[in-house]
Protein backbone atom coordinates (compact mmCIF):
# COMPACT_ATOMS: atom_id res chain seq x y z
CA UNK A 1 0.00 0.00 0.00
CA UNK A 2 1.69 3.24 -1.03
CA UNK A 3 0.52 6.09 1.70
CA UNK A 4 0.79 9.89 1.24
CA UNK A 5 4.28 10.83 2.52
CA UNK A 6 4.46 14.20 4.74
CA UNK A 7 7.91 16.43 4.58
CA UNK A 8 7.33 18.49 7.31
CA UNK A 9 5.90 19.65 10.28
CA UNK A 10 3.97 22.07 8.97
CA UNK A 11 1.56 19.60 6.87
CA UNK A 12 1.49 17.73 9.86
CA UNK A 13 -0.12 20.46 11.99
CA UNK A 14 -2.55 21.27 9.17
CA UNK A 15 -3.67 17.55 9.01
CA UNK A 16 -4.27 17.19 12.26
CA UNK A 17 -6.03 20.59 12.44
CA UNK A 18 -8.78 19.61 9.28
CA UNK A 19 -8.84 15.74 10.96
CA UNK A 20 -9.31 14.85 14.49
CA UNK A 21 -8.81 11.39 15.52
CA UNK A 22 -5.41 10.75 13.91
CA UNK A 23 -2.77 8.71 15.40
CA UNK A 24 0.89 7.77 15.04
CA UNK A 25 2.39 4.45 14.92
CA UNK A 26 5.91 3.06 14.48
CA UNK A 27 6.00 0.26 13.00
CA UNK A 28 6.97 -1.82 9.62
CA UNK A 29 3.84 -0.77 8.03
CA UNK A 30 -0.12 -1.17 7.81
CA UNK A 31 0.38 -4.25 5.37
CA UNK A 32 2.67 -5.69 8.12
CA UNK A 33 0.74 -4.93 11.19
CA UNK A 34 -2.68 -5.91 9.60
CA UNK A 35 -1.37 -9.45 9.82
CA UNK A 36 0.54 -9.50 13.01
CA UNK A 37 -0.68 -6.86 14.92
CA UNK A 38 0.50 -5.68 18.20
CA UNK A 39 1.63 -7.74 21.28
CA UNK A 40 2.08 -6.76 25.09
CA UNK A 41 6.01 -7.58 25.21
CA UNK A 42 6.48 -8.62 28.58
CA UNK A 43 3.29 -11.22 29.18
CA UNK A 44 3.70 -11.78 25.36
CA UNK A 45 -0.30 -11.65 25.35
CA UNK A 46 -1.81 -10.41 22.00
CA UNK A 47 -3.72 -6.94 21.67
CA UNK A 48 -7.17 -6.41 20.41
CA UNK A 49 -5.62 -3.49 18.47
CA UNK A 50 -3.04 -1.51 17.40
CA UNK A 51 -0.81 0.38 20.41
CA UNK A 52 -1.23 4.29 19.01
CA UNK A 53 -0.39 7.36 19.88
CA UNK A 54 -2.75 10.13 19.55
CA UNK A 55 -2.12 13.49 18.25
CA UNK A 56 -4.90 15.36 19.13
CA UNK A 57 -3.95 17.52 22.23
CA UNK A 58 -5.32 17.21 25.49
CA UNK A 59 -7.97 19.70 26.53
CA UNK A 60 -5.54 20.81 28.69
CA UNK A 61 -2.69 21.81 26.50
CA UNK A 62 -2.25 25.72 26.11
CA UNK A 63 0.68 25.66 24.08
CA UNK A 64 1.05 26.08 20.26
CA UNK A 65 -0.10 22.20 18.43
CA UNK A 66 3.45 22.23 16.88
CA UNK A 67 4.87 21.65 20.05
CA UNK A 68 2.07 18.54 21.22
CA UNK A 69 3.33 16.94 17.67
CA UNK A 70 6.67 17.18 17.91
CA UNK A 71 6.60 15.72 21.84
CA UNK A 72 3.90 12.71 20.26
CA UNK A 73 6.47 12.14 17.89
CA UNK A 74 9.32 11.95 19.69
CA UNK A 75 8.06 9.60 22.53
CA UNK A 76 7.93 6.43 20.48
CA UNK A 77 10.87 7.67 17.44
CA UNK A 78 13.15 5.45 19.73
CA UNK A 79 11.20 2.39 17.92
CA UNK A 80 12.21 3.36 14.71
CA UNK A 81 15.46 4.10 15.50
CA UNK A 82 16.01 0.62 17.00
CA UNK A 83 14.38 -1.05 13.99
CA UNK A 84 15.67 0.98 10.61
CA UNK A 85 12.49 -1.66 9.03
CA UNK A 86 10.16 0.68 11.30
CA UNK A 87 8.35 4.10 9.97
CA UNK A 88 5.74 6.53 11.34
CA UNK A 89 2.96 6.19 9.53
CA UNK A 90 -0.42 8.04 10.72
CA UNK A 91 -4.06 6.03 11.15
CA UNK A 92 -7.50 6.50 12.31
CA UNK A 93 -9.61 3.47 13.63
CA UNK A 94 -12.05 2.67 16.49
CA UNK A 95 -10.98 2.88 19.78
CA UNK A 96 -11.07 -0.85 21.54
CA UNK A 97 -9.41 -0.04 24.66
CA UNK A 98 -5.56 0.78 26.61
CA UNK A 99 -2.56 -0.89 26.38
CA UNK A 100 -0.35 -1.89 28.83
CA UNK A 101 1.82 1.63 29.20
CA UNK A 102 -2.25 3.18 28.87
CA UNK A 103 -1.67 3.90 24.92
CA UNK A 104 -4.85 4.10 22.97
CA UNK A 105 -5.56 0.42 21.14
CA UNK A 106 -7.14 0.85 17.62
CA UNK A 107 -8.88 -1.52 15.56
CA UNK A 108 -10.24 -1.25 11.82
CA UNK A 109 -7.62 1.24 11.34
CA UNK A 110 -7.59 3.30 8.55
CA UNK A 111 -3.96 4.27 7.43
CA UNK A 112 -3.79 7.93 6.15
CA UNK A 113 0.29 9.06 5.40
CA UNK A 114 3.77 8.13 6.38
CA UNK A 115 5.26 10.65 7.87
CA UNK A 116 9.46 11.45 6.26
CA UNK A 117 12.74 11.15 8.41
CA UNK A 118 12.62 14.71 7.75
CA UNK A 119 9.83 15.27 9.41
CA UNK A 120 10.72 13.44 12.26
CA UNK A 121 14.05 15.22 12.23
CA UNK A 122 12.32 18.63 12.05
CA UNK A 123 10.32 17.29 15.06
CA UNK A 124 13.06 16.31 17.29
CA UNK A 125 14.32 19.59 16.63
CA UNK A 126 11.53 21.53 18.10
CA UNK A 127 11.52 19.11 20.93
CA UNK A 128 14.64 19.60 22.15
CA UNK A 129 14.20 23.36 21.68
CA UNK A 130 11.26 23.46 23.49
CA UNK A 131 11.15 20.87 25.91
CA UNK A 132 14.59 19.70 27.15
CA UNK A 133 15.41 22.94 28.78
CA UNK A 134 13.25 21.75 31.67
CA UNK A 135 10.91 25.23 31.67
CA UNK A 136 8.18 26.00 29.61
CA UNK A 137 8.92 28.39 26.75
CA UNK A 138 8.13 32.28 27.10
CA UNK A 139 4.84 32.88 25.03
Amino acid sequence: MELQRLNNLSELEELVAENPGLHVRFSEGPDVDASTGSTDTESGLRLPGLSVNTLDPELWWSRPLRDWLARQLCQYKHLQDANPERFAWLLRGRSVGRGPDSEPLLADVEAVARLSDRLLDEAEQVYTERFDAGRAPEQ
